[in-house]
């Protein structure tokens, strides 16, 4: 991968430990910590985070070395992501400190010569062709208005024409929005993550809504989880396993054309019980569990009866999940991300609730998967 940052880190480990332990640590202790769109096993897979290179050296009885991710990020995004990787304190049963040395702009020099490349190349041009002056003006002024902005409080990626327009189409995150804004549809506005926003919340009221998803099972929990917090007028989805994303512009236009009123998807979503798969029956008393979690990042455990094995810190679910025998119901304050649900799976589970829900678009039919607002909506 050719990358436009390159994070430079030194690493000390109180103990003797491998490369894959420490890119095991990394992956483990900042998931969740910047939400879905900057979660580093999700930007890998995108290509928009490379391979976490790590070189190790024992020094008595530690270990000491350096470690270098590539990034294709921005770089308000590579510095959270470099500072996500200062909070990684344990590799393995040791103590571990990582501390961030460098943000290397890999391509500053490209990006000078390209600079003095074009100024040399516009006055060339203006002075063989002076007429064309307002003619760029003119493209370069459409441009910018095209171009992606951030609205409201919560910075959402959105176009330009949220404001000005009566209707507003509502994607998942910043790559949709992008996607629509290149096929002209300037009134996009992104959740930005799992949780709705205020900001969507209040422009629902004044607006017309289309809520615009992804043609897979991600797709239908962001259905459920928007429709129970947001008024929506429209639902539109991308053809059976594709993404808004990566849509043409005559899929999108053709989506949109068939969307269809977010009433008639109401009854249908109100009628299905919380735990289709099986006859798992879930106890009044979680809905007190749950308000005790709430802001706590925390998780639960329960056994087959649903009595509490143990309550922990979200941050060590997935290790302790691995290890914990005879669990088949998590409660937890966090985001239900595709690696808890296929860790629960491998682990038996049976139901899995959880804040919010985040990329997990592949969910196992014998695993029930349910949000806070689920349970506590559920009569």
């Amino acid at each position: 991968m050719t990358a436009k940052y390159v994070i430079h880190a030194s690493l000390e480990v109180d103990g003797v430990v491998e490369k894959p332990d420490v890119i095991g640590a990394i992956f483990g202790q900042t998931e969740g910590l910047l939400g879905d769109e900057l979660d580093l096993r999700e930007l890998q897979k995108t290509g928009r985070i490379g391979r976490i290179e790590v070189h190790l050296e024992r020094r008595g009885s530690k270990m000491v070395g350096t470690i270098k991710i590539p990034s294709n990020l921005n770089r308000v995004e590579t510095a959270l992501i470099a500072a996500a990787l200062e909070t990684v304190d344990r590799v393995g049963p040791y103590q571990a400190k990582i501390v961030v040395k460098r943000l290397e702009d890999v391509r500053a020099e490209k990006r000078r010569k390209i600079v003095e490349r074009a100024k040399e190349l516009l006055r060339s041009w203006e002075e063989r062709i002076p007429e064309t002056k307002e003619l760029i003006e003119e493209v370069l002024k459409g441009l910018r208005g095209g171009e992606l902005v951030t609205y409201g409080p919560e910075q959402l990626p959105a176009g330009p024409d949220v404001d000005t327009s009566d209707t507003i189409i509502i994607v998942e995150g910043r790559a949709d929005v992008l996607n629509l804004l290149r096929h002209g549809y300037r009134n996009v506005i992104a959740l930005g993550g799992a949780a709705v926003p205020k900001t969507i919340i209040e422009l629902a009221k004044k607006k017309t809504t289309i809520l615009f998803v992804d043609g897979d099972r991600g797709g239908e929990l962001i259905i459920k989880n928007v429709l129970g917090a947001v008024q929506v007028d429209y639902i539109a989805r991308a053809p059976p396993g594709k993404e808004v994303e990566e849509l043409t512009g005559k899929e999108i236009a053709k989506a949109l054309k068939a969307k269809i009123p977010a009433s008639e998807l109401v009854k249908e979503l109100k009628s299905k019980t919380l735990v289709e798969p099986g006859e798992v029956k879930i106890p009044e008393t979680i809905k007190s569990d749950i308000e005790s979690l709430k802001g706590t990042l925390e998780a639960i455990l329960y056994d087959e009866n649903w009595n509490p094995i143990k309550r922990l810190p979200v941050r060590t679910l997935a290790d302790e999940l691995e290890h914990i025998e005879g669990v088949k119901y998590l409660v937890f304050d966090g985001i239900v991300t595709q690696r808890i649900v296929d860790l629960a799976f491998k682990k038996g589970l049976q139901v899995l609730i959880g804040a919010r829900i985040g990329d997990a678009a592949k969910i196992p039919t014998e695993l029930v998967v349910a949000t806070f607002n689920d349970v506590l909506r559920k009569t």
